[in-house]
């Protein structure tokens, strides 16, 4: 049986996930080995690779969709997760904003009870308020800007509290303004309750400033450090095997050679399935994930 993940009570002052000697592989395919890292409350840790590199299957595995094939981790189990965000995600004349959000309170059960709506209603207030987001909570989702909408994914992911906050490509589908404003309101987050943040994203110019370390995947490798110890020519061409040029133009790094067009432009990953279905991203080989 593969090793799975280990809940650990929640402490202030303990980190909110340990990995040790840590291995995920889909039959031949290793998506990282040996891979120790632990996260501290209050870091900002940017998780960055290609497409099929295991960013997404890193997040499933703090999630505790994916046990590890060898190694340990353990983690908080004080979990927020803001997921992708598609453009046909929402219909105009569906949920409220506040609907959505609600789900952060209640979607793992079924019904509330009657005993339990004044609660639900003060976390789901909560939340909007946190995020500045209860001028438009009650209009449907369909009619609200993208930025609007992540702002609400975002107070949803805070209504359980969390000590750690996992960001699936939360920049995708906006424009550089609300990508601005929705790595401010993350950030926020970790400065007001020391709350970890681990953010997979495609484009590392937008949370540049905020981020202590990242984690770099690919073709089943990694390397953990600071963005000026990872994003570098020497670093990300012995990664990759070949020869990448890392430049800083303008203030922004730009990546040119190994696999092109992986942090350094705006892409977006193949459409994530709910876990139990088939892997959506690229594989080496002819077989499937059956886990991502």
């Amino acid at each position: 049986m593969a090793p799975s993940a280990h809940r650990a009570p929640r402490d202030p002052n303990s980190p909110v996930a340990t990995f040790s000697h840590a291995r995920l592989a889909f039959g031949s395919r290793v998506l990282w080995e040996d891979l120790n890292l632990t996260i501290s409350p209050g870091e900002f840790v940017a998780v960055l690779g290609p497409n099929g590199s295991g960013k997404t299957s890193f997040l499933r595995c703090l999630l505790g969709q994916y046990g590890l094939d060898a190694g340990q981790l353990e983690v908080t189990d004080a979990i927020g997760y803001i997921p992708q965000q598609h453009a046909d995600d929402s219909d105009p004349m569906a949920m409220r904003g506040r609907d959505l959000v609600g789900f952060g309170v209640d979607g793992a059960r079924w019904g509330i009870g009657l005993r339990g709506r004044g609660r639900r209603r003060q976390l789901v207030d909560a939340a909007l308020a946190e995020v500045g987001a209860t001028a438009y909570a009650d209009a449907p989702m369909g009619l609200l800007s993208g930025g609007e909408q992540q702002r609400l994914r975002v107070a949803q992911s805070l209504t359980s509290d969390p000590a750690l906050l996992l960001c699936d490509e939360p920049l995708s589908s906006l424009d550089p303004t609300n990508q601005h404003r929705v790595v401010e309101l993350i950030d926020e987050r970790r400065r007001s309750a020391n709350t970890a943040i681990v953010f997979v994203t495609h484009e590392i110019n937008p949370i540049l400033p905020y981020v202590d370390r990242v984690l770099y995947l690919v073709g089943g490798r990694f390397r953990i450090g600071t963005p000026d110890e990872v994003m570098t020519t020497a670093t990300l061409s012995n990664l990759y095997g070949s020869d990448v040029e890392v430049l800083r133009v303008n203030g922004r790094l730009v990546v040119i050679g190994g696999e092109d067009g992986h942090h350094c432009e705006e892409h977006a990953d193949p459409p994530v399935f709910p876990a139990a279905a088939v892997d959506p991203s690229p594989v080496v080989n002819a077989e499937r994930d059956p886990r991502a």
